[in-house]
């Protein structure tokens, strides 16, 4: 599985967790199933456990740094408050933050561009603006983002 389906299965898996409130494990572990099914991005069975220890690992670190994650989105989220963005763009932006400040495997780039990509395929029409927005504003604050936590 490429990493831009890993990042599409982490999308929906936290918005899973956050409309139903199941665990990451049950969420991702049915998403991957489904993905299967319907061979995503020609998703091999004998793939999954790799794809899915990644998948886990978006999920369990964006949901365990979310409070964290929040209060810097809060800054760049000028005349918006977390909890009135759409569940698909909260969750879009939570992934990229995640990755950008908590992970070093990805340049921010990267992580802005698939992070638009995520916005325009799930979201609204202006989603992909609005994200690259945020991120574009806070990847130039990286660095002191990464000192703060």
């Amino acid at each position: 599985m490429k990493r831009r389906l890993g990042r599409e299965i982490a999308v929906q898996s936290l918005y899973h967790m956050e409309m139903n409130e199941v665990e990451a494990e049950q969420a991702v572990t049915m998403l991957l199933s489904e993905a299967v099914g319907e061979n995503e991005g020609e998703v091999k069975p004998a793939d999954l456990e790799g794809d899915k220890s990644f998948v886990l690992e978006l999920v369990n670190g964006t949901w365990g740094h979310k409070e964290t994650i929040d209060v810097l989105l809060a800054d760049y989220l000028k005349g918006w408050q977390i909890s009135r963005l759409s569940k698909v763009d909260r969750q879009v932006l939570r992934v990229a933050a995640y990755e950008m400040i908590f992970r070093d495997d990805v340049p921010g780039k990267v992580v802005v561009n698939e992070a638009i990509e995520l916005a325009k395929h799930f979201g609204t029409v202006e989603s992909g603006k609005f994200v690259n927005g945020v991120l574009g504003k806070m990847i130039q604050d990286v660095e002191q983002l990464k000192a703060r936590i």
